[in-house]
C-alpha cells in the first residue's frame, strides 16, 4: 500500500487506520454501483469525511489512479462511482 501524508500524519497513529479506510472504500466501491458519501460510510462503517478523504486518495497515482466518478443527484447530493484503472498498488511513490 502507498504511503499516506498530510499536515497532521504521524505514521505510526494513522497508518493502520488509514489503510483500513482506503481499503473498505476501495473494496466496496470495485463493483462500479454507485453511492452517496452517507451510503458508502453506512456500509463501510468509515466517518463520512474520511470516506470523501479515501475516494480523493484513490484518484492519487502512488493509490493507483483510479477513476472515481461523481454525478449530481439534487439539492447538492452527488453519488460515486469507482472504475478500477489497474489492480497493482503503487508502494514505491
Amino acid at each position: 500500500m502507498a504511503h499516506f501524508d498530510g499536515d497532521d500524519y504521524v505514521a505510526g497513529r494513522d497508518h493502520h487506520r488509514l489503510t483500513g479506510q482506503i481499503l473498505r472504500v476501495k473494496n466496496l466501491m470495485s463493483d462500479g454501483v454507485w453511492r452517496t458519501l452517507h451510503q458508502i460510510a453506512e456500509l463501510t462503517g468509515d466517518p463520512e469525511s474520511s470516506v470523501s478523504a479515501q475516494l480523493r486518495n484513490l484518484r492519487k497515482t502512488r493509490f493507483g489512479s483510479h477513476k472515481v466518478e461523481r454525478r449530481y443527484i439534487n439539492n447538492g447530493l452527488y453519488q460515486y462511482s469507482l472504475r478500477i484503472e489497474d489492480d497493482r498498488e503503487t508502494s514505491n511513490n
